[in-house]
């Protein structure tokens, strides 16, 4: 007979057995989450497409991940929804994920999905604007918190002024277009695919353009998420590029899902996308960097930044290259 201690030992042995083979089973028990929740939204074009292609339902299919999809009408709802923890991947603007990350937001910029020139300073043929210096005490609609807003901030600067010499309207983007459009404001800090829209519908100048001031478009992730499931991440990178050749191969495509999408005639989908989108480049490299870097200083330097965030440091901790790096290699 066995001792009693001995089969004890051979008990907890065999237990051990069992819960090995359990852990070793689905490889998401263990590798990735039930859920993934990821953004979409109309100046995100790849996204579009990405949803509507159902890659990403099909990749982790077999291990039970189901895909929520939440629509972000602008950077500062897609910050929102990270803050939150309602998506667990984000798509704003760069100088956008640099303000976020200054305010405590811990997230990582992993990939570029366009180079847009996305924002203009907008504004009626009627308003009497021609340039920076007539914004001056004039009604401006603008989106807290994104690319058109830090762009706004920026173009006042070199004109030397501030947010205070003009009057801000807060609206979300396509409340900004409407309210410009129905002469409720005099300007309006634009986005596409609506500055796009007002262009060619409502006969609106774009007189201030600066393509430098427009940040690169990059998906963000939340640092936990990161952490805990590295392996999600890259096999989302990897669907994420795919998405973004397919969409080089196929603009009539990309235009119609957008046109579908944002419920824009397909002219405004062309200019947008054929004019102002550059979906070639898809790595953080030192172009990203530099150009979050020149946002930051600039951003400190009037305030929308604490003064003592060293903004260098800053970036170099916001971008991480590693996962999209890991995904071309596979390849």
């Amino acid at each position: 007979m066995l001792s009693i201690t001995k089969r004890r030992f051979l008990g907890l042995a065999a237990a051990l057995g069992a819960a090995f083979l359990l852990s070793s089973g689905p490889a998401h028990a263990a590798d990735l989450p039930d859920r993934i929740s990821i953004d979409w939204a109309y100046y995100n074009p790849v996204s579009i497409l990405l949803k509507n292609k159902g890659w990403l339902e099909e990749e982790f299919a077999e291990e039970g991940v189901e895909i929520r999809w939440v629509l972000s009408h602008g950077s500062n709802k897609a910050l929102e929804f990270l803050r939150g923890r309602s998506v667990d991947f984000g798509s704003t603007a760069g100088a956008a994920a640099v303000v976020g990350k200054a305010s405590g937001l811990p997230i990582k910029a992993i990939y570029v999905y366009s180079q847009p020139e996305w924002t203009a300073l907008v504004t009626r043929k009627d308003s009497g604007i021609t340039s920076l210096q007539d914004l001056q005490g004039k009604s401006v609609a603008v989106t807290r918190g994104t690319d058109p807003h830090i762009f706004l901030l920026r173009a006042l600067d070199l004109v030397d002024l501030g947010e205070e010499d003009i009057r801000p309207v807060l609206l979300q983007h396509p409340d900004g277009y409407r309210a410009l459009v129905s002469g409720q404001v005099d300007a309006w800090a634009g986005l596409d695919p609506y500055m796009a829209q007002a262009e060619l519908e409502a006969d609106a100048i774009l007189f201030f353009r600066n393509k430098d001031f427009n940040t690169y478009g990059v998906l963000n992730v939340r640092e936990e998420f990161a952490e805990n499931y590295p392996e999600a991440v890259r096999r989302v990178l990897t669907i994420y590029e795919k998405a973004r050749r397919y969409a080089l191969q196929h603009p009539e495509e990309v235009r119609d899902d957008l046109v579908e999408a944002a419920k824009i005639e397909p002219a405004v989908a062309e200019l947008q996308l054929q004019e102002r989108t550059n979906l070639n480049d898809p790595v953080l490299g030192e172009a990203q960097r530099d150009s979050f870097i020149a946002a930051g200083q600039i951003l400190q330097k009037i305030g929308v930044i604490d003064s003592d965030i060293a903004i260098a440091e800053l970036v170099d901790d916001l971008i991480e290259s590693s996962f999209f790096a890991n995904v071309v290699a596979s390849k």
